[in-house]
């Protein structure tokens, strides 16, 4: 999830350290899908347990023809946060996509090097990201992320995500999704449930592997968003170096309904910066039966162990009856294989 600011203060932290599919595809590993085929279970990275016969029981009940909790299949929406809750957060994806493309426009034009915000992150200058704050990292944000066509943005993030491992695990950033969640998409998906991204990320970065890394298609990612125009004389949109939506805590119930249109019925996040907890609050206004669900950080050894200082997402997962996942005790598989 995104719970800070234009994920500024991992930004920061990294500077120290430094063919379209339909929504009804599977997005597995070949292994839990022969398991899931043969064994009937339709979450097989899950541990048996109170949490997954919860989940179980939800589908079934609002699934059923004739049952007083049946949802209509139109109304089945569900959305999910996708930092820390479809892949890995440790650091942020987008940020290694900031830097990759800093690199790349360096490269292409060596003068940048002595130019801010450039200069500062190539020579891993901590102090002016704190002394410009908010400022000088958005203006990063949006002199990475603006000034070409859509076409090629989106081309330059396919090769970001081709060719990049992720620090600490040195493994293709497919390979840092969680595969319980992969199986709940699909799981949700064959029961006639629409799966929808809801991010703070940009929904442009989002939507270039949507997808192909969770079956889910480019106009059903909800992200934070830049201001666009259009250039009559060259036919295109433009991205201009503006932010146009924030998509994060309270912006993520505004953004369901300029997207959406509809409160989703199931809504899952993560607890780490509390950056979920309006779209999960959102969710269980809705009319028909709802189900909320948060991913615990609680996993040192797999995945990592990451809490709030206040405890304001399990806080609040305890006071509305949210469903909170242990990564430790109800996965039984975190990351996929390939």
């Amino acid at each position: 999830m995104y719970k800070k600011v234009l994920f500024i203060p991992v930004l920061i932290f990294l500077l120290v350290s430094c063919k379209d599919k339909s929504e009804n595809n599977i997005v597995t590993d070949s292994t839990n899908a022969n398991v899931a085929a043969t064994s009937g279970d339709p979450l097989p990275s899950w541990n048996d347990g109170t949490l997954k016969k919860d989940i179980i029981a939800y589908v079934e009940k609002v699934t059923k023809e004739g049952s007083p909790d049946f949802i209509p299949v139109e109304n089945r929406i569900a959305t999910f946060d996708n930092d820390g809750t479809l892949w890995a957060e440790k650091p942020y994806v987008q940020e290694l996509f900031a830097f990759y493309r800093v690199k790349k426009m360096v490269e292409a034009n060596p003068a940048l090097a002595q130019k801010q915000p450039f200069k500062a992150v190539v020579e891993k200058d901590k102090a002016f990201f704190e002394k410009g704050g908010d400022k000088a990292l958005i203006e990063l944000v949006a002199a990475t992320h603006t000034g070409m066509t859509e076409d090629e943005f989106e081309t330059d993030a396919k090769d970001f995500f081709a060719n990049t491992k992720f620090p600490g695990k040195n493994v293709p950033l497919k390979q840092i999704r969680y595969q319980p969640q992969l199986e709940l998409l699909n799981y949700l998906r064959a029961n006639g449930f629409k799966t929808f991204i809801v991010t703070g990320g940009t929904v442009e970065l989002v939507r270039a592997i949507s997808a192909d890394f969770y079956g889910i298609p480019k106009e059903q990612v909800v992200g934070t968003s830049f201001k666009y125009k259009f250039d009559d004389a060259k036919n295109i949109v433009q991205r201009e170096p503006a932010l146009g939506h924030f998509n994060d805590k309270e912006g993520k119930p505004v953004g369901i309904q300029l997207h959406i249109g509809q409160r989703p019925v199931f809504a899952c996040g993560n607890e780490g910066g509390a950056g979920d907890l309006a779209m999960l609050r959102y969710s269980q206004g809705n009319k028909y039966p709802s189900f909320q669900l948060i991913v615990n950080h609680n996993d040192s050894i797999r995945e990592y162990s990451y809490q709030e200082k206040d405890n304001l997402s399990l806080n609040t997962a305890a006071k509305y009856k949210y469903h909170v996942v242990s990564i430790k005790d109800d996965w039984k598989k975190v990351f996929t294989d390939k």
